[in-house]
């Protein structure tokens, strides 16, 4: 379990258990199977965690919502299994995974959670400053090699980062595949840093009433 205080008040975790050791995992150096905090992912095996600790990035995304709106920490496989059931994730016959997928995932956080949300599709970084509000959240899709800011990337998307606080200047995202400190919790990007890895369509998560 990775929880932190950040300035935004949106607690970090990781969408592997040991957010220290993600350089190794992402550069192949260190395996799945040797996280030694695979058990708090809540899975009942190291070989389901190492099935889903690739895929769950938008699992850790609905973690950090969670615990700053519910102070509740949900272990990221059994959100995943909450997700399975409501069809955010898909199972493919080969094993590979489909998800997260959008609309599924918002039901999921309005009827079980009482957390509003909507989907958003086809807006621009600048329309994702416009429609923040304080209070708000906005699960991204966005190029995994956001971590290093260095582009342009082979395509958009791919991956799922929550965004904290967007002015028409720069964002700030808790980026749950984040290599270091500094590109895990609060990274910032400048507008047009981030429309280099911005897929224009996500999960906007509104204030609290």
């Amino acid at each position: 379990m990775q929880i932190g205080e950040p300035a935004s008040g949106i607690p970090y975790f990781s969408q592997w258990e040991s957010a220290a050791l993600a350089p190794g995992f992402i550069s192949g150096e260190v395996k799945l199977r040797d996280d030694p905090l695979w058990r708090n992912s809540g899975a009942a095996t190291v070989d389901e965690y190492i099935e889903w600790a690739n895929h769950v990035c938008g699992m850790a995304c609905l973690k950090m919502i969670l615990a700053a709106r519910t102070g509740t920490i949900h272990p990221t496989l059994a959100l995943t299994r909450m997700a399975i059931e409501s069809g955010a994730y898909v199972i493919r016959e080969d094993r590979s995974i489909h998800g997260m997928i959008y609309a599924p995932a918002v039901k999921l956080l309005r009827e079980r959670f009482d957390i509003d949300a909507e989907v958003v599709t086809g807006i621009s970084v600048a329309d994702l400053a416009r429609i923040f509000r304080p209070g708000s959240l906005f699960i991204a899709s966005v190029h995994p090699s956001i971590r290093w800011l260095e582009g342009p990337p082979p395509k958009k998307g791919g991956h799922l980062v929550l965004v904290t606080e967007a002015t028409p200047a720069v964002l700030t995202f808790h980026n749950p595949s984040g290599h270091t400190e500094e590109t895990q919790r609060e990274a910032v990007a400048t507008i047009g840093q981030f429309d280099g890895f911005f897929a224009g369509r996500g999960v906007l998560v509104h204030p609290q009433k």
